[in-house]
């Protein structure tokens, strides 16, 4: 059996968000020193194109956490699989992520990332699914809030397959 893909969010309306929050933490960052911190692999698509529409100065590092393996649903369980590599003690951190459902990794990796002393840390992520929150994290940049559904695509996985898609969708298993 297939799997049916539903549309949740076109190539055109992920540019049009992408390009608001730029803007936004642009403006808000303005003359600072910003590191941009991707959670691999789900955020490095988002994160290309967030960084190629900002109009300030970021260094830019990846953290690699996963909780899903290849299942539907997290198992609760945090792993860190990659630190970050620059300091940024003192620094504004702005860690990006594609999607924040349970909340349980964002945490971890909060905890993980203020161990370092930075001045700042924020989360920015694409996709948030507030429902299904389990811890309670700070979400100071969001593309775009979804209820419901498994999404992929645009660096979403399921198993590691559709990350290639241009748009989000719906997994119906």
């Amino acid at each position: 059996m297939t799997p049916e893909l539903i549309p949740v969010l076109s190539a055109e309306e992920i540019d049009l968000l992408v390009s608001d929050l730029a803007q936004r933490i642009s403006s808000d960052y303005q003359g600072r020193d910003l590191v941009l911190v991707a959670v691999l692999k789900g955020a490095f698509i988002f994160l290309s194109d967030l960084v190629r529409k900002l109009t300030i100065p970021v260094k830019i590092d990846f953290i690699q956490a996963a909780s899903y393996g290849s299942r539907a649903t997290s198992c609760g369980q945090i792993r860190l699989a990659k630190e970050i590599g620059v300091d940024i003690k003192g620094c504004d951190v702005l860690l990006v992520e594609d999607i924040v459902d349970t909340g349980l990794t964002i945490d971890y990796l909060l905890d993980y990332l203020r161990s370092f002393q930075p001045r700042s840390v924020a989360v920015c992520a694409l996709i948030d699914k507030p429902e299904r929150r389990e811890r309670e994290v700070p979400v100071a940049y969001v593309g775009r809030g979804v209820e419901k559904g498994f999404l992929v695509g645009y660096g979403l996985d399921h198993a590691e397959d559709y990350r290639h898609l241009p748009g989000i969708f719906h997994l119906k298993l």
